[in-house]
């Protein structure tokens, strides 16, 4: 497949008009499919930015209920792509009927290279330009780290190993409680790497029963069990090109993980109840809460497996570990919710500073965010108090240290809290901190904080 020509997909059944596209579109890498099983794989497979589309295939070639079901199939698959339908000359109703479905453009028999080639050169340039835009949108508004809010050494470690890791293919295991981001932080990976224009695609082992979890991730062939009616590919499969994210992998059943080691190992992946070895190019990103070491120590996870997953392991801090990012993750919550919707709140009284700050929040940053909305909507006031977060707070004891850790860490310790009570405000934090402002300049510098 040549890297410097673009992809143009011809579905036709006539062996004629197949070779007489090929020879009059030799400026793409034309791909040929003669019925709708092929067409649809090749769109799998390749993703075409352009296919173009007779609509009578076989086995009703005389008919078009095959080929408007294939091109709503096409369009499911790739919503992006450019579909030209190919009509007969009397044939204005399914035309219409055709551009009803999403179709980019229809063009009427009989062939005319010039013409069509014109159509086609048309709806792949206007395809570049829409992928292109979209490229911009996201690094100018949706960067690979959008919604990572974080002023905590920890947290920023942990977003600088996904920057390094993200370029190579290596599998990533990443750790952290329940609400911690790590499927943020999986999608960033995808994100930054070079697979970032295909397909991210995500499974939670917890949240399968057993019993079909097996199907989900390898897919299943006609007959396999009571009721697989049709061919369906695994999610494995169906990621191919890009990047497959095992969420809560800890959860995976015994049974399941002999064969995803075989997968690792093999790169190939047999569907149930097929023969056929399937290859697939997949980067592999797993996460689990749960302590894999101390379930390998019980049998319940395989060692073997544990070291294919964990060529790179990066671990997430819960958010009672993330020091001042509490407050700062509430306000940027407050902001969210208040914008969608509609109200006017001028931040949180001091109490509710304080139960944020010394909450545990054993749900991490998706607790908070479920809180700060919660009391959005239920505020009546113009601020957010402690009765509308509805939590309990938890004292904890300072750990002891000498008199030099004493004095910086409090030094420290205290600039984040305040920055978070004012929202990253220098003024207002200078007056609270009773300093002039070129000595909070002076205190961030010398304690690292940004």
């Amino acid at each position: 497949m040549s890297q410097d020509k673009g992809i143009l997909l011809v579905v036709e059944d006539d062996p004629g008009l197949q070779k007489q596209m090929r020879w009059s579109f030799d400026g793409y890498e034309v791909l040929v499919a003669g019925d709708r099983e092929e067409a649809l794989a090749q769109v799998r497979h390749y993703e075409p930015p352009v296919v173009t589309m007779d609509l009578g295939l076989p086995p009703d070639p005389d008919g078009t209920l095959e080929g408007f079901a294939t091109l709503e199939q096409i369009l499911a698959l790739a919503p992006d792509t450019k579909v030209i339908v190919i009509t007969g000359n009397q044939d204005k109703d399914n035309a219409v009927k055709a551009i009803g479905m999403g179709a980019y453009d229809f063009y009427q028999k009989p062939f005319d290279p010039q013409i069509l080639g014109l159509m086609i050169d048309r709806a792949y340039r206007l395809h570049a330009l829409q992928q292109e835009n979209r490229r911009l949108q996201f690094t100018q508004t949706d960067s690979p780290m959008y919604g990572i809010i974080s002023r905590d050494q920890g947290m920023l470690k942990a977003c600088r190993s996904v920057e390094r890791v993200a370029p190579s293919d290596a599998s990533v295991l990443l750790l952290g409680e329940s609400g911690t981001g790590k499927e943020l932080l999986a999608r960033a990976l995808h994100q930054l790497s070079p697979r970032a224009n295909k397909r991210f695609v995500a499974i939670n082992c917890a949240a399968i029963p057993e019993n079909l979890l097996e199907s989900e991730l390898f897919g299943y062939e006609r007959g396999a069990f009571t009721g697989a009616t049709k061919q369906t590919p695994g999610k494995i499969e169906y990621a191919n090109g890009g990047t497959f994210f095992l969420d809560e992998v800890g959860d995976l059943p015994m049974s399941l993980q002999a064969k995803l080691l075989r997968f690792l190992q093999e790169r190939v992946v047999e569907r149930l109840g097929g023969r056929e070895e399937i290859p697939v190019d997949v980067r592999i990103v797993c996460a689990t809460h749960q302590n894999l070491k101390e379930l390998m120590e019980a049998g319940t996870f395989r060692e073997d497996l544990y070291y294919r997953l964990s060529e790179i392991v990066i671990t997430i801090p819960p958010l009672r570990e993330r020091e001042g990012d509490a407050t700062l993750l509430a306000y940027a919550f407050l902001n969210k919710f208040a914008k969608q919707q509609g109200r006017s709140l001028a931040g949180f009284t001091p109490e509710a500073l304080d139960v944020i700050e010394h909450h545990d929040w054993p749900g991490n940053v998706r607790e908070m965010e479920n809180c700060i909305k919660r009391a959005v909507i239920m505020s009546e006031g113009p601020q957010i108090n402690a009765e509308d977060l509805g939590l309990q707070v938890s004292a904890q004891e300072p750990e002891p240290m000498n008199l030099r850790q004493v004095r910086d860490e409090a030094e420290r310790n205290a600039v984040i809290r305040v920055l978070g009570r004012v929202d990253g405000n220098i003024v207002k934090a200078a007056e609270l901190l009773g300093v002039s402002r070129p000595t909070l300049y002076d205190l961030l510098n010398r304690h690292g904080l940004k």
